[in-house]
């Protein structure tokens, strides 16, 4: 699944390419969050002019609408969204916990109600493995229990059993229906909250079983970034060189450029379009609030430095107007913007690893975006 291009000369980012039945993906890369089979306000038309190579669905959503008759109908999530390049879907736990006023956790399973209709449905790991079997996504997140922040040791240890627990019954399920005969790629996600040893833990017996991927779970669910990365440096070192690593759900620019130094390959957030909507674009220089007065006569692009479609073609004073009269179409531009920009960023940190110019990069990045994980360096 994955092959290990480069290796930086000065830091542990590396470049890789990841094998995939609707084609590869050149790493480290980005994921833009297609939830309920679309990125916000983005047709897969421009998901392809950007040139992004994969995008991320949700279990949940999906099995809960459309639902999973229509999607077989369909043939699958590829040709229901008519996207023709690989998918990654989660799990759907995160949301299961995150999003009904009724759930119940078990060793069993997950019982909530949807927070649609208020139907009963019960998510265990064989089932969730059934369904992005139905999906037909090309990589795989097995059931796991996000533990919230804060807390306790207590819970943190319950957790990461039944994490453990999960991911060895996702496993099983996953190659007794032959979804791995498919080509399909089943991850395991690393557990543990703010504690070291559980998360070494965690990643100690998830490697004793042994997935295709592994990602770095339970972190940008309230902790400080100071703690998010602790995780990260906790357990990435533990992870295998032949295999991907995805830091779940992360997240700022910056982040990412400081995590990708870490050794770091996959990513994804909806901070892109959801920060798009609220008027937030992006820059190497950091944030824009383009509602902000100061550019209602200003015509200059939203980045006088990029050469996506918007930036090309409209002023930072029409779109303020779009926001400002909650026109569709400037929500539009601005994700359209954000996420055109995150991907030309991935291509340049896949560059500056190329180059073995990777350190010089992150520094230069980082102070030029004012961020506060320069001292991390």
């Amino acid at each position: 699944m994955y092959n290990l291009i480069h290796q930086d000369a000065l830091t542990a980012a590396r470049r890789g390419v990841i094998s995939t039945p609707h084609g590869t993906v050149d790493s480290p890369f980005f994921m833009p969050v297609a939830t309920t089979a679309t990125v916000k306000t983005m047709s897969g038309v421009d998901l392809h002019d950007m040139h992004s190579q994969i995008v991320l669905s949700n279990t949940y959503h999906l099995y809960l609408r459309p639902g999973l008759d229509i999607m077989e109908h369909a043939g699958g999530l590829h040709n229901f969204m008519n996207w023709d390049r690989p998918i990654l879907t989660d799990s759907g736990g995160y949301q299961a916990f995150s999003l009904t006023k009724f759930r119940k956790i078990t060793d069993e399973g997950v019982k909530f109600r949807s927070h649609i209709d208020g139907s009963m449905h019960f998510f265990t790991p064989e089932k969730v493995m059934d369904i992005q079997r139905s999906l037909g996504s090309d990589m795989v997140m097995p059931l796991d229990e996000c533990s919230p922040h804060p807390c306790d040791r207590k819970k943190a240890i319950r957790g990461l059993k039944r994490t453990t627990q999960w991911a060895k019954r996702c496993k099983e399920h996953f190659h007794k229906t032959g979804m791995h005969e498919r080509g399909q790629r089943l991850f395991a996600i690393v557990q543990g909250s703010t504690y070291e040893d559980l998360r070494r833990q965690s990643a100690e017996e998830l490697l004793q079983i042994g997935f295709d991927a592994y990602a770095i779970g339970g972190v940008s669910v309230g902790e400080s970034v100071k703690e998010m990365f602790e995780a990260l440096i906790w357990v990435i070192l533990y992870l295998p060189k032949d295999r991907p690593r995805y830091f779940m759900g992360i997240g700022l620019p910056d982040q990412i450029v400081r995590a990708v130094g870490l050794g770091v390959d996959m990513f994804d957030c909806s901070i892109p379009t959801r920060y798009g909507r609220h008027g937030s674009a992006f820059t190497d220089k950091g944030k824009l609030n383009i509602r902000n007065s100061e550019f209602t006569k200003d015509l200059r692009p939203l980045d006088e430095n990029c050469s996506c479609e918007v930036c090309k073609n409209y002023t930072r004073c029409y779109i303020r107007h779009l926001l400002n009269m909650n026109e569709i179409t400037g929500v539009r531009m601005m994700s359209y913007h954000n996420l055109h920009f995150y991907i030309k960023l991935m291509e340049k940190i896949r560059h500056a690893i190329e180059a073995d110019n990777y350190a010089q990069f992150q520094k230069q990045f980082l102070t030029d975006y004012n961020s506060e994980l320069l001292a991390t360096l």
